[in-house]
């Protein structure tokens, strides 16, 4: 069984997707993460993104694994790489790597194939629209633009960081431009998606709003 959800940035849906998994006992995928990945290896090895032979041969060369027991760990090529991704250099150039075609076909296909015969929640952008448009259940986060950025401030602080809240809306609400307009699988929300604004809702809240969904169907 697939459960996707998609939503932008700050919308709580990491968090969300990865409760939600360990309640129905299923395994959690960060499709995001796998982008961040990407965007880490282009930035360490200087790779030119017009460059089709460049992505090419990161991409046959990397290998996706996720923890079992939670699916919020990501090695890359055998190497924990879950604290790298969440640096600010990689956060401003994932954008850039996620609208590329070629990378986006190639993770696909990956994520499809991870999830392959499983009980499963991905979260991500896509994940309802083009990665599984035929999931058994499809929900998309949304959230207020500012609530969001003291999310993301509160998320940055604990890992050391200092940033304004003003930076970081005008950060987001660039995010969502670049995320929703761009020319191969922009965030949208699937016609068929559960809309849940997580504005004023907790994490506690936002999980057993999907749980007693997906249990209220399976029962």
């Amino acid at each position: 069984m697939v459960i996707a959800i998609d939503g932008p940035a700050g919308s709580g849906k990491s968090t969300t997707a990865k409760h939600a998994a360990e309640k129905l006992g299923f395994i959690h995928i960060n499709t995001g993460a796998m982008y961040r990945g990407i965007a880490l290896k282009c930035i360490q090895g200087k790779i030119d993104l017009n460059s089709s032979s460049e992505i090419d041969k990161i991409l046959n060369q990397t290998k996706f694994e996720f923890d079992r027991e939670g699916g919020s760990v990501l090695f890359m090529d055998g190497v924990d790489i879950s604290s790298e991704i969440t640096s600010c250099l990689v956060t401003e150039s994932v954008s850039r790597v996620s609208a590329v075609p070629q990378i986006r076909e190639k993770l696909v296909q990956y994520q499809r194939k991870m999830a392959d015969g499983l009980d499963v929640v991905l979260e991500g952008r896509d994940i309802g629209t083009v990665v599984f448009p035929d999931a058994e259940f499809k929900f998309f986060l949304i959230a207020d633009i500012h609530e969001r950025a003291r999310r993301r401030k509160k998320e940055m602080e604990t890992m050391g960081g200092i940033v304004s809240l003003t930076e970081l809306t005008a950060e987001l609400e660039e995010r969502d431009r670049k995320d929703s307009t761009r020319e191969h699988s922009p965030l949208k929300k699937a016609e068929d998606a559960v809309e849940i604004d997580t504005t004023g809702l907790s994490i506690a809240e936002q999980v057993n709003l999907i749980v007693e969904i997906v249990n209220k169907s399976i029962k």
